[in-house]
Protein backbone atom coordinates (compact mmCIF):
# COMPACT_ATOMS: atom_id res chain seq x y z
CA UNK A 1 0.00 0.00 0.00
CA UNK A 2 1.18 3.34 -1.19
CA UNK A 3 2.36 5.45 1.83
CA UNK A 4 -0.62 8.46 0.81
CA UNK A 5 -2.92 5.95 0.66
CA UNK A 6 -2.57 5.19 4.06
CA UNK A 7 -2.39 8.74 5.62
CA UNK A 8 -5.68 8.78 3.86
CA UNK A 9 -7.54 6.01 5.54
CA UNK A 10 -5.99 7.07 8.97
CA UNK A 11 -7.78 10.40 8.59
CA UNK A 12 -10.96 8.57 7.66
CA UNK A 13 -10.52 6.01 10.34
CA UNK A 14 -10.24 9.01 12.38
CA UNK A 15 -13.16 10.02 11.71
CA UNK A 16 -14.89 7.14 13.21
CA UNK A 17 -13.30 7.27 16.24
CA UNK A 18 -14.63 10.55 16.54
CA UNK A 19 -18.04 9.59 15.51
CA UNK A 20 -17.71 7.34 18.12
CA UNK A 21 -16.64 9.11 20.71
CA UNK A 22 -13.34 7.14 21.21
CA UNK A 23 -10.51 10.02 22.05
CA UNK A 24 -7.13 8.86 21.32
CA UNK A 25 -3.77 10.73 21.86
CA UNK A 26 -1.74 12.14 19.71
CA UNK A 27 0.83 9.15 19.52
CA UNK A 28 -2.24 6.98 18.81
CA UNK A 29 -3.34 8.49 16.01
CA UNK A 30 -0.12 8.75 14.54
CA UNK A 31 -0.21 4.82 15.04
CA UNK A 32 -3.45 3.99 13.33
CA UNK A 33 -2.69 0.37 11.77
CA UNK A 34 -3.73 0.09 8.02
CA UNK A 35 -4.05 -3.62 7.04
CA UNK A 36 -4.62 -4.20 3.66
CA UNK A 37 -3.68 -8.12 4.49
CA UNK A 38 -2.19 -7.75 1.34
CA UNK A 39 -4.43 -8.08 -0.65
CA UNK A 40 -4.55 -4.58 -1.75
CA UNK A 41 -8.26 -4.36 -1.87
CA UNK A 42 -8.89 -2.18 1.21
CA UNK A 43 -12.50 -1.07 0.30
CA UNK A 44 -13.68 -4.69 0.73
CA UNK A 45 -10.94 -6.52 2.75
CA UNK A 46 -9.32 -4.35 5.61
CA UNK A 47 -8.79 -3.23 9.27
CA UNK A 48 -8.04 0.23 11.21
CA UNK A 49 -7.17 -0.52 14.57
CA UNK A 50 -5.14 1.15 17.32
CA UNK A 51 -3.93 -0.31 20.32
CA UNK A 52 -3.59 0.96 23.29
CA UNK A 53 -1.81 -2.05 25.63
CA UNK A 54 -0.46 -5.86 24.51
CA UNK A 55 1.74 -6.90 27.76
CA UNK A 56 1.94 -10.31 28.24
CA UNK A 57 -1.31 -10.82 29.57
CA UNK A 58 -3.96 -8.57 27.68
CA UNK A 59 -4.49 -6.98 24.98
CA UNK A 60 -6.63 -3.81 24.18
CA UNK A 61 -7.13 -2.22 20.86
CA UNK A 62 -10.01 -0.49 18.76
CA UNK A 63 -10.83 -1.58 15.40
CA UNK A 64 -12.59 0.35 12.58
CA UNK A 65 -14.70 -1.20 9.68
CA UNK A 66 -15.56 0.86 6.76
CA UNK A 67 -19.11 0.75 5.51
CA UNK A 68 -19.51 -3.10 4.63
CA UNK A 69 -15.87 -3.74 5.41
CA UNK A 70 -14.39 -7.53 6.13
CA UNK A 71 -11.85 -8.46 8.56
CA UNK A 72 -11.25 -11.47 6.85
CA UNK A 73 -11.69 -15.66 7.64
CA UNK A 74 -9.03 -16.25 10.64
CA UNK A 75 -8.26 -18.02 13.78
CA UNK A 76 -6.01 -17.24 16.97
CA UNK A 77 -3.95 -20.36 17.22
CA UNK A 78 -1.87 -21.83 20.32
CA UNK A 79 2.05 -21.22 19.89
CA UNK A 80 4.87 -23.76 21.23
CA UNK A 81 5.56 -21.27 23.90
CA UNK A 82 2.80 -22.76 25.89
CA UNK A 83 0.26 -19.40 24.65
CA UNK A 84 -3.69 -21.19 24.19
CA UNK A 85 -4.71 -18.93 21.11
CA UNK A 86 -6.29 -15.53 21.71
CA UNK A 87 -9.19 -14.94 23.86
CA UNK A 88 -11.61 -12.14 23.14
CA UNK A 89 -14.38 -10.09 23.55
CA UNK A 90 -15.44 -7.62 20.55
CA UNK A 91 -18.12 -4.47 22.20
CA UNK A 92 -19.28 -2.78 19.34
CA UNK A 93 -18.95 0.69 20.00
CA UNK A 94 -21.04 2.45 16.83
CA UNK A 95 -22.36 0.87 14.11
CA UNK A 96 -23.26 -3.08 13.53
CA UNK A 97 -20.64 -5.45 13.21
CA UNK A 98 -21.63 -9.22 11.33
CA UNK A 99 -19.84 -11.56 13.24
CA UNK A 100 -19.25 -15.06 11.87
CA UNK A 101 -17.99 -18.20 13.64
CA UNK A 102 -17.76 -21.40 13.94
CA UNK A 103 -21.69 -23.30 14.47
CA UNK A 104 -24.96 -24.63 12.21
CA UNK A 105 -24.61 -22.07 9.49
CA UNK A 106 -27.39 -19.06 9.22
CA UNK A 107 -30.23 -19.58 6.75
CA UNK A 108 -30.34 -15.78 5.56
CA UNK A 109 -27.10 -14.02 6.80
CA UNK A 110 -27.38 -10.49 6.92
CA UNK A 111 -23.55 -9.89 5.56
CA UNK A 112 -21.85 -11.78 3.06
CA UNK A 113 -17.94 -12.56 2.12
CA UNK A 114 -16.53 -10.04 -0.17
CA UNK A 115 -17.16 -10.41 -3.96
CA UNK A 116 -13.91 -12.52 -5.32
CA UNK A 117 -13.18 -13.76 -2.24
CA UNK A 118 -16.31 -16.40 -1.22
CA UNK A 119 -14.25 -19.90 -1.50
CA UNK A 120 -11.62 -18.84 0.96
CA UNK A 121 -14.55 -18.25 3.96
CA UNK A 122 -15.93 -21.64 5.57
CA UNK A 123 -18.15 -20.31 9.18
CA UNK A 124 -21.41 -19.08 8.70
CA UNK A 125 -22.71 -18.97 12.06
CA UNK A 126 -23.92 -15.47 12.51
CA UNK A 127 -23.90 -13.06 15.52
CA UNK A 128 -25.12 -9.36 14.72
CA UNK A 129 -23.49 -6.80 17.29
CA UNK A 130 -25.12 -3.83 17.61
CA UNK A 131 -23.80 -0.69 19.77
CA UNK A 132 -23.27 -1.97 23.31
CA UNK A 133 -23.65 -5.22 22.24
CA UNK A 134 -20.66 -7.74 22.68
CA UNK A 135 -19.61 -11.10 22.13
CA UNK A 136 -16.39 -13.64 23.08
CA UNK A 137 -14.26 -15.79 21.09
CA UNK A 138 -12.85 -18.63 22.63
CA UNK A 139 -8.70 -19.33 21.74
CA UNK A 140 -8.34 -21.34 18.27
CA UNK A 141 -11.63 -20.06 17.22
CA UNK A 142 -12.43 -19.43 13.22
CA UNK A 143 -13.95 -16.46 12.08
CA UNK A 144 -14.76 -13.07 10.28
CA UNK A 145 -16.75 -10.14 10.55
CA UNK A 146 -18.00 -7.01 8.57
CA UNK A 147 -19.51 -3.47 9.04
CA UNK A 148 -22.53 -3.05 8.22
CA UNK A 149 -23.97 0.32 6.43
CA UNK A 150 -22.37 2.78 8.31
CA UNK A 151 -19.17 0.90 9.05
CA UNK A 152 -18.58 0.31 12.49
CA UNK A 153 -15.87 1.05 15.60
CA UNK A 154 -15.20 -2.58 17.58
CA UNK A 155 -13.34 -2.38 21.24
CA UNK A 156 -11.10 -5.71 21.19
CA UNK A 157 -10.68 -6.46 24.61
CA UNK A 158 -7.84 -10.09 24.80
CA UNK A 159 -5.46 -12.13 26.66
CA UNK A 160 -1.89 -11.30 24.60
CA UNK A 161 -2.34 -10.43 20.45
CA UNK A 162 0.36 -12.95 18.57
CA UNK A 163 -1.32 -10.90 15.34
CA UNK A 164 1.63 -12.39 13.10
CA UNK A 165 0.70 -15.49 14.29
CA UNK A 166 -2.83 -15.78 13.19
CA UNK A 167 -3.82 -17.97 10.62
CA UNK A 168 -6.34 -17.33 7.58
CA UNK A 169 -8.57 -19.27 5.89
CA UNK A 170 -7.08 -17.24 2.50
CA UNK A 171 -3.23 -18.38 2.09
CA UNK A 172 -2.54 -15.19 0.00
CA UNK A 173 -2.80 -13.15 2.86
CA UNK A 174 -0.17 -11.34 4.39
CA UNK A 175 -1.34 -10.00 8.02
CA UNK A 176 1.50 -7.35 8.77
CA UNK A 177 1.11 -4.15 6.26
CA UNK A 178 3.90 -3.23 3.75
CA UNK A 179 4.16 0.54 3.57
CA UNK A 180 5.86 1.93 0.48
Amino acid sequence: MKREECEMLRAKALSYYEKAGIKLTEEEKRTIEIADFGLNDIEKVGLQSVVYINTERCCAKEMVCFPHQTCPEHRHPPLQNGYEGKEETFRVRMGTCYLYVEGERTKEPAANPPEGYEDTYTVFHEIVLHEGEQYTLLPDTKHWFQAGEEGAVVSEFSTHCYDEYDIFTDKRINRIPTIS
